[in-house]
C-alpha cells in the first residue's frame, strides 16, 4: 500500500529561472505557482542518489508525475567514482574547491551539489537537442526534478537490463542506441557510465538515464576511455543477448564513435 504525505513546498515556489528546464515547456508539465508536490513512494535506492515518484498538482485541477532524484547528503553518500569525472571541475571559490579536495564534510555537500546541478544541465542541453533522455524541470540545491518516464498510475518503465527483447525489438533498440550515442558523439560528449542499467525501455523507446558524470570527451583528459568504455560496455550485453545480421554492429560501436568525435580518421 502506497502512502501519499504532501511535502512542505509548492511545485515551482522555490526555485529560480536558471534552476528550471528548458523552454519551452512540455505540455504535461505543471508550473503553476499553486501546485503541490505530493511524494507517492520511493523508486529506487543508490549509492550516490535515491530516487523518489512525485504527484504535482494545482488543487482540485490537473497534476503530473515528476521523478524527484536526491543525492545522498555527506554522512550517507558513496560517491565511489568522483575522483575521475570531478577531474577539471573546478567553482569559482577557492574555499569550495579546497572542501572539494579534501573531501571534507562541506565538501562532501558540495560534491553532491555539483552532482546534481552537472546534471540537469547536462539533461537540459541534451534535451534541447531531441536526444532521448528524461526532461529536467528543476533543480534545487542535491535534489533533480524529472520527466517519470513509465506508465500515468505510476509504474516506472523497465532497465534495459530488465527486459528480454525478442529480435526483432533488440534490433529496434540497437538502432535508437547508436543514434543517440552517434549524436552525443558528434556533440564532442559521452554518457561517461552507460551500461545496460542506465537505460530505460518505455513503449519501444529507448531513455538515457543517469547523467551526472556526462563527459567532455574532448576537453577531459580520460574523454576517449570513458567514450570507448560506454562502447565496450553496451555493445557487450546486445551481444550477449543475440543482437545478429546489424551494421553497424556491436564490434563496429567503439570505432565509429571515435570517428564521429574526431579521435579517430
Amino acid at each position: 500500500m502506497v502512502v501519499y504525505h504532501t511535502l512542505e513546498r509548492r511545485g515551482c515556489d522555490q526555485s529560480i529561472p536558471t534552476q528550471r528546464g528548458p523552454r519551452p515547456h512540455p505540455d504535461w508539465l505543471v508550473t503553476e505557482l499553486a501546485a503541490v508536490d505530493t511524494e507517492l513512494g520511493i523508486l529506487k535506492t543508490g549509492k550516490e542518489a535515491d530516487v523518489f515518484l512525485l504527484r504535482r498538482g494545482v488543487p482540485a485541477g490537473r497534476s503530473c508525475l515528476l521523478a524527484a532524484k536526491r543525492y545522498r547528503d555527506a554522512g550517507h553518500r558513496m560517491f565511489h567514482r568522483d575522483s575521475g569525472y570531478l577531474e577539471g571541475r573546478r567553482v569559482r571559490e577557492s574555499r569550495v574547491n579546497r572542501a572539494v579536495a579534501s573531501r571534507s564534510a562541506f565538501g562532501r555537500q558540495a560534491i553532491a551539489g555539483q552532482w546534481a546541478h552537472a546534471e540537469f544541465a547536462a539533461l537540459a542541453r541534451l534535451y534541447a537537442a531531441g536526444l532521448p533522455v528524461p526532461y529536467p524541470a528543476q533543480v534545487l540545491d542535491t535534489e533533480l526534478l524529472l520527466e517519470f518516464i513509465g506508465s500515468p498510475d505510476g509504474v516506472a518503465a523497465p532497465r534495459l537490463a530488465e527486459t528480454r527483447p525478442g529480435p526483432a525489438e533488440l534490433a529496434t533498440l540497437w538502432d535508437q542506441l547508436v543514434q543517440a550515442l552517434v549524436d552525443l558523439a558528434r556533440d564532442g560528449l559521452a554518457h561517461g557510465d552507460l551500461s545496460a542499467y542506465n537505460l530505460l525501455v518505455h513503449d519501444g523507446r529507448l531513455v538515457m538515464i543517469d547523467l551526472p558524470q556526462v563527459v567532455d570527451v574532448v576537453a577531459h583528459p580520460r574523454g576517449a576511455f570513458y567514450l570507448t568504455r560506454d562502447a565496450e560496455n553496451i555493445s557487450h550485453w546486445f551481444a550477449a543477448h543475440g543482437l545478429d545480421g546489424v551494421r553497424p554492429g556491436p564490434a563496429d560501436l567503439p570505432a565509429l564513435l571515435r570517428r564521429e568525435v574526431l579521435l579517430e580518421p
